[in-house]
């Protein structure tokens, strides 16, 4: 007769059934509990223990997918916010506002340029407790919002009295200090590749904000660009009516092209805002824009095509450095599609009849709805960029993460961290930031790499075994695209995810070796440093370094048992004179001689020059107390044969 009340163990099937019923993952975690009270066998445990963490992998999802829901009805509604007003200053109340709202920040504001060149001021502010900060006039140079301007991309600080990093200065740090804020994040508000002014999100608690809060403010703020742009527009296009009424009594044809634009622009985001597909809101453009469109995702791939398209196209690369929308010499249009700096594709159109006025200021407003409806409906293309480039910023900053970890993570990218790979760091001109992370990116897709903004510089991990010569080719892909010089280190390879960490330090230090030396605009690896590469390099490689140095003679005395090794350091003793080394030697100065002209045949010709003459002396030393250490160590004489 079966017993009464006994409980069956639980097994994969009560996971599913606590799955389908939206249990809580505590619930879900404690049936490993239920389990070992139970006395499941070995193997029941095992399995039980999948399901369990395959479930819980569900719940997280789940919990993702809620959380991109929220934001993204938040993100609705911030659009529709910024669509409304007709007034400058109501446009600037619902910027901050809905910036508070959306980040969870406790205060918002917006600086914008003043009548004086190189200075700015704060024009609206939103949850500040005090008088000081609306008005406030920012000095040229100063604080986080220039500089994002200045590079066109977001700047934050956790905690910003103390940064060092920033340039401060006496009325914005009294502000700060007033209002008690700590964290800050600056983004530019631009219209296309023209910033004028910056949106902040300030908390008074120290703050680390994670990449989507970065890239959504990034977005809030090229929205809040077009709006405030709009409503400038708008009111100028008003002014302009008026006084053409008041002259002529007429009005004019731009009244109506502006409206046109702030037609089609609401309805393009509206479309991407709530039509799930991406080739509904492509059909939208072709519609009002008149022409066919493509669509590429970031590595080129099409994602939608709506009427008659050549095969090919204009080059990403030179589309994206540009950061506008360009024509090409057959008769195409291009825009690239970005948001909070991130490349998320190309759009390429072709009119069918004469372009509209004012096409490339319609086609970037088209550029920017695909941004938007890529970002809200996950496309594939756009989450795997995201991906790379955080796991190669988990790389470069989590040293102490574990490398199974993310080397599984870089399986799933279809990225083989086994095989070996080099670190290379890419630093271009202030100016040229935005366009050389374009053009890496590029790179770095069509290679089956990875990149990352990082630090200032775009970091690769790309495919490899010889730094000097991936760094040579990526300052040749680059330069030439590039107005202004960029400077390129590389070390390496690794073949394993816990080295790239350390390799991208050995890459650093050899970037700025080659600043300090004023190389800037060329590319090097430690390796083509010399000793300068051995005292740069994390791992301190002497035996490398005197290997390519002295190799040839060392190894011609191993063979041959003769004295080259010694006759070079007598001979550098001795102030480069055969004569004394001779003496030193206790041989004939002929002797010496013929040995100098065997060294000759072994290192070259040049090897008395000064240059390679001190990387002789310096890996002679290194050889010398090397060999030292060995005789003397606490094995010698020991195990020989081991």
């Amino acid at each position: 007769m079966a017993q009464q009340g006994v409980r069956k163990r639980p097994d994969a099937l009560t996971v599913l059934t606590l799955l389908v019923a939206e249990a809580p993952p505590a619930r879900i975690e404690s049936l490993l509990a239920e389990a070992a009270c139970g006395g499941a066998p070995e193997a029941e445990t095992a399995a039980l223990e999948r399901a369990v963490r395959l479930g819980l992998d569900i719940c997280a999802q789940r919990r993702g997918r809620q959380q991109r829901e929220a934001g993204l009805s938040a993100l609705l509604d911030t659009a529709r916010d910024l669509l409304v007003p007709d007034t400058l200053d109501g446009v600037l109340k619902a910027v901050t506002r809905r910036s508070r709202l959306l980040l969870g920040a406790d205060m918002a504001y917006v600086s914008f340029p003043g009548p004086e060149d190189g200075l700015s001021y704060i024009r609206a502010s939103d949850g500040h407790t005090s008088t000081l900060n609306v008005g406030l006039q920012l000095t040229g140079g100063s604080g986080l919002g220039h500089a994002a301007v200045a590079n066109l991309a977001p700047v934050w600080t956790p905690d910003y009295l103390d940064d060092n990093r920033i340039q401060h200065s006496t009325d914005i740090d009294e502000v700060v200090r007033t209002e008690g804020l700590r964290a800050i994040m600056a983004v530019p508000l631009s219209y296309g590749p023209h910033p004028f002014g910056a949106l902040y999100v300030a908390d008074r608690n120290v703050r680390h904000y994670t990449p989507e809060e970065i890239s959504t403010a990034n977005l809030l703020g090229e929205l809040a660009g077009l709006a405030v742009q709009r409503t400038l527009v708008l009111d100028d296009a008003k002014a302009t009516v008026q006084t053409l009424r008041e002259e002529h009594g007429r009005t004019t044809e731009s009244l109506r092209e502006l409206s046109e634009h702030r037609r089609i622009h609401h309805e393009l985001i509206e479309r991407a805002l709530t039509d799930c597909e991406l080739h509904g809101l492509a059909e939208a453009v072709s519609r009002n824009l008149g022409g066919a469109l493509r669509i590429h995702a970031a590595d080129g791939t099409v994602l939608t095509t709506t009427g008659r398209m050549p095969e090919t196209g204009p080059a990403a690369a030179e589309v994206h450095a540009a950061k506008r929308p360009v024509h090409t010499a057959d008769g195409l249009w291009a825009a690239p599609v970005t948001a909070g700096g991130e490349i998320l594709g190309t759009l390429v159109f072709r009119p069918e009849d004469l372009p509209a006025a004012g096409i490339d200021e319609l086609l970037h407003l088209a550029a920017q709805a695909v941004a938007v409806q890529l970002l809200r409906t996950g496309d594939t293309t756009v989450a795997q960029g995201r991906a790379h480039g955080e796991l190669l910023e988990d790389l470069l900053t989590s040293a102490q993460r574990p490398p199974q970890q993310l080397e599984e993570r870089a399986r799933r990218l279809g990225i083989n961290l086994a095989t070996p790979h080099v670190v290379v760091v890419v630093r271009p001109e202030a100016r040229a930031v935005g366009r050389a992370c374009a053009l890496a990116t590029g790179l770095a897709q069509r290679l089956n790499g990875l990149r990352v903004g990082h630090g200032g510089n775009a970091v690769l991990l790309l495919p490899g075994t010889d730094a000097g010569a991936t760094a040579r080719a990526v300052l040749n892909e680059l330069a030439p695209l590039l107005s202004e010089p960029v400077t390129v280190a590389a070390a390496g390879p690794v073949a394993d995810a816990a080295s790239v960490f350390h390799c991208h330090q050995e890459a650093l230090r050899c970037l700025e070796a080659m600043i300090a030396l004023d190389a800037t605009g060329r590319s090097a690896s430690p390796r083509e440093l010399g000793f300068l590469g051995v005292l740069l390099a994390d791992n301190r490689d002497v035996r490398s370094f005197v290997d390519s140095v002295i190799g040839p003679v060392l190894e011609y005395d191993r063979q041959r048992f003769t004295d080259l090794g010694r006759t070079l350091d007598a001979y550098f003793e001795t102030g480069a004179s055969p004569t004394r080394a001779a003496q030193k030697l206790h041989v004939h100065p002929n002797t010496v001689a013929r040995r100098l002209e065997r060294i000759a045949e072994l290192l070259g010709p040049d090897w008395q020059d000064p240059g390679q003459a001190l990387e002789v002396q310096l890996a002679l030393r290194l050889s010398r107390v090397r060999d030292l250490l060995i005789k003397d160590g606490p094995s010698a004489g020991v195990g020989q044969g081991t």
